[in-house]
């Protein structure tokens, strides 16, 4: 174990785990603990967390709860939805883009109290562990960190339970058995791991299913929604102008009613396994497949296609931890630089689990029908000129081919 550790700012849900901790911290460190509580728009009510700390004998002054729904949603998501960010092609990172704004919060709290620790509750498997020590050290290169699943000897939750009684920590009826799954929860989505649904071969259970309806379930009768932008965000909804994470929330109601956003997988972990894993990002779903279609209209081929080639570094470097990495803000200015013109609006069609573009327009569109069109075109386009265009670009390939040609001769 680390010494010499006063004070310590401890990511605390108020569940089992973190309660768990913060009673070891106390016995085991002899550590004044300080909590932090996130509201990230996870749908769970706060305030009993404040009571489970005070009962654990935490002061008011060290107790602090953020609503960071605003804050997460603009500064975090919208950011790395300009980038169209998909981790190997399907993982909208609900999850690892939460992690360094935690993070943050957590350094920034230790600093205003006087802390020399923070501690996470992120299991030595997993990649959570990764990204809140990467923030951690870069925005604070000399903080002490306890990762209590890497230290203690409590492991497995009858263990966790007997400490938890032993210290008269209270423990809801519902959390004495084991869970069948773990579930992680944020304004973008739901992520559900373990247990039951570690077998990739076998088709998760309905109750694992909790923000979306079953697109067979989905209403009969499609949905229309109009998404408004500027500069690549979303600002707007049928034509009202929205906060971020409003624009988020109403997106997440129009996909649960629809039965979008719904994914099971089985993805590489940083730290070298494969994870199954089942995902509910029903606003998510929606606006990515919005901001594709306006970018559609609105960015140059050269540029759209440089941002796709970049798209799955970027997504790596969320996913691995590494937000506050100077090649992400690298990555960042470039991204924000192609959205200038991304603005327009972004008509979609939502039914039974699908996300149908209808129609798209901006002011600032580079979509012509005089050049597209079969009609007359008025001498916008001579078709002609493409005879001379196909012979420059296929003069290599006739190169290699009479090379061929003599070789085999």
């Amino acid at each position: 174990m680390q010494s010499g550790v006063k004070k310590v700012v401890l990511a605390y849900s108020g569940g089992l785990d973190t309660s768990v901790i913060l009673k070891w911290l106390q016995t085991a460190y002899g550590a004044e603990v300080v909590t932090f509580t996130a509201d990230l728009g996870q749908g769970e009510e706060l305030g009993p967390a404040r009571k489970k700390a005070e009962l654990l004998g935490i002061k008011p002054e060290n107790i602090f709860i953020e609503d960071l729904r605003e804050e997460f949603v603009r500064d975090y998501v919208f950011p790395m939805f300009r980038a169209n960010a998909l981790y190997e092609g399907t993982y909208l990172l609900g999850t690892s883009i939460a992690r360094p704004l935690i993070a943050k919060k957590q350094i920034e709290i230790a600093e205003k109290m006087g802390a020399n620790a923070v501690c996470h509750g992120a299991t030595g498997k997993g990649n959570d562990q990764v990204r809140f020590e990467l923030t951690y050290y870069a925005l604070k290169p000399d903080i002490k960190i306890i990762a209590p699943w890497r230290e203690w000897d409590l492991t497995s939750r009858t263990k966790l339970i007997e400490f938890a009684e032993s210290h008269q920590i209270p423990i809801a009826k519902d959390k004495r058995g084991e869970a069948p799954f773990s579930v992680d929860a944020n304004l973008l989505h739901s992520s559900s791991e373990g247990k039951v649904l570690e077998d990739p071969a076998i088709e998760p259970d309905s109750m694992v299913y909790m923000r979306t309806l079953a697109p067979e379930d989905a209403p009969d009768k499609p949905t229309y929604v109009e998404i408004g932008f500027e500069k690549g965000d979303a600002v707007s909804i049928d034509g009202e102008m929205l906060s971020p994470a409003t624009i988020l929330a109403k997106l997440n109601e129009l996909g649960r009613a629809n039965g979008i956003g719904r994914l099971d997988l089985v993805e590489n972990r940083f730290v070298g396994m494969k994870s199954r894993g089942v995902y509910e990002t029903p606003g998510g779903t929606i606006l990515i497949a919005a901001h594709r279609a306006i970018e559609s209209i609105t960015l140059d081929r050269g540029a759209a296609h440089l941002k796709d080639e970049l798209m799955p570094r970027y997504a790596e470097l969320i996913y691995n931890g590494f937000w506050f990495s100077p090649e992400r803000e690298m990555l960042q200015a470039l991204i924000d630089k192609s959205q200038e013109f991304v603005a327009g609006t972004v008509r979609l069609k939502l039914y039974k689990g699908n996300v149908i573009v209808v129609g798209r327009t901006s002011p600032y569109s580079l979509y012509s029908q005089d050049l597209v069109t079969f009609e007359d075109d008025k001498g916008a386009y001579d078709q002609k000129d493409a005879q001379g265009f196909i012979k420059l670009n296929a003069l290599r390939l006739r190169t290699l081919a009479m090379r061929k040609r003599k070789g085999g001769a």
